[in-house]
Formats: C-alpha cells, sequence, structure tokens
C-alpha cells in the first residue's frame, strides 16, 4: 500500500502546474485593440478607455475579452494625468474548453510623459487595480510600464511619422492567497513590446508589433494590433490640409 502514496502526493502536486503547461509557448497569440482619450473641451477633465480582444491564437481561441473606461484628470499646472476607472474582463480556457470566468476590476493610475533629446518619446505609467475574481477572493495588483517612441523620418511625433514603439510592464500582486487554499507568486508577470507605428493624422496612430509575456506557468509572443485615437480639438492650420 506504501508503494503507491508517494506517486498519487506527487501527481496531486503536479497537476495543477501540468494544467498550465498545456498552453502551446510556440503557437503565436493575437491581440486586437483599440484605445482612445478624449478631454472636455477647455477643462482639465476626460475620459479614456480601450476594447481589448485577445486570442490564444491569431483568432477564434478566446484568451480575455476586456472592456475598460475611466475618468480622467490632468492638474493645469503640471503634465501628468492621473485616472480612476473600472474594467470588465472575461478570460476563456486554452484550447477546446469554451468555459469563462469573468472579473470587475477598479484601477487608479497616474501617467507622465518624459522627452529625452528630440527623438525619444517616454510615458511612464503606474496603475494600482483592486480585481474582483470570480470565485477568487479579493485582491490587487501593482502595475508599472515604460513607454518609448522613436520617431524615423522627422524629429517630431507629427502626421504621416513612422515610429518606433516599445514597452516594458512588470506586474506585482499585492496578496498571495486567492481563496480556497490557492495561491499565487507575488511576481504576477512581465510584457515586453516592440512595434512599428504610423500617425495617420494628429490623433490618430496604428502600431504593428510583438509582445511577449511571461509568467511563472508559461511564456508566449503575441502579435499585436492597435488603434490609438486621442480625440482633441484642431487648430486652424489642421483645418485646411
Amino acid at each position: 500500500m506504501r508503494a503507491f502514496i508517494l506517486p498519487i502526493i506527487l501527481v496531486c502536486i503536479l497537476l495543477p502546474k501540468n494544467s498550465f503547461t498545456q498552453i502551446d509557448e510556440d503557437k503565436l497569440g493575437a491581440w486586437y485593440m483599440y484605445f482612445f482619450n478624449a478631454k472636455v473641451k477647455e477643462s482639465s477633465w476626460g475620459v479614456q478607455g480601450d476594447l481589448q480582444y485577445r486570442n490564444w491564437n491569431l483568432g477564434g481561441d478566446l484568451e480575455q475579452l476586456l472592456l475598460r473606461g475611466g475618468l480622467t484628470y490632468s492638474p493645469k499646472q503640471a503634465n501628468i494625468m492621473f485616472t480612476l476607472g473600472y474594467g470588465h474582463i472575461s478570460t476563456g480556457a486554452y484550447g477546446q474548453d469554451k468555459s469563462k470566468t469573468f472579473e470587475s476590476r477598479i484601477y487608479q493610475e497616474a501617467l507622465f510623459p518624459v522627452q529625452f533629446s528630440k527623438r525619444f518619446y517616454t510615458n511612464h505609467r503606474f496603475r494600482y487595480e483592486q480585481r474582483f475574481v470570480e470565485n477568487q477572493s479579493f485582491r490587487t495588483r501593482y502595475r508599472y510600464n515604460l513607454f518609448l517612441n522613436i520617431p524615423l523620418n522627422r524629429a517630431e511625433m507629427t502626421k504621416n511619422t513612422l515610429y518606433l514603439a516599445f514597452y516594458n510592464e512588470l506586474f506585482i500582486n499585492g496578496q498571495r492567497m486567492i481563496g480556497l487554499g490557492e495561491s499565487v507568486e507575488i511576481f504576477d508577470r512581465n510584457r515586453s513590446y516592440a512595434a512599428l507605428g504610423y500617425i495617420l493624422k494628429k490623433g490618430l496612430k496604428v502600431q504593428l508589433g510583438i509582445m511577449k509575456q511571461t509568467t511563472d506557468n508559461w511564456s508566449k509572443n503575441q502579435l499585436q494590433i492597435s488603434l490609438h485615437q486621442k480625440f482633441e480639438k484642431r487648430d486652424s492650420k489642421e483645418k485646411k490640409d
């Protein structure tokens, strides 16, 4: 009887992790995304949000459907933007399993740009999330993202500019215990991204790139196609173009 105890214990320990390793890390996934940002006339207030359709493959095997939006505030005395927002996320299982889990998320963030020389445009984003995940305890997460844009055919990020876009984002869990005796690591994930972008006109740009997402259990490349739109008042010169 004792001869069977050790194999049973090993199976029980390894089984949860094996469910993650079933993900095909060599298969390219795809994220299709739309981001928007708008100011309320001449005030410091505005709105921002994004819609993301994420797939384990190039399309059809849902990884996540993310709907997010928030109220923004940009002090007139400082070059920074604060956001209070809400997101709803539907997460699908990998492969043939069509089950989903749902999450409601409240977040606060600060975003501020820093420009180096004439061609290096950076943005720093700090985000704090309060997460209400289905069948899990309340949990929080900290995120820091460093963005970098480098224009190629001109010095400024203006209409018809071709540019390189990079970012790296680190995710840190606020708690390890998530309920039902389950736990997560303090390190949640890291995302590294490189893309080619093009500014179609003022306030509208498109990017095509690759993002590598790394967690404790798997690492996977994702194709990313994104449209970024900023609604703002146009000046008289632009109206003539």
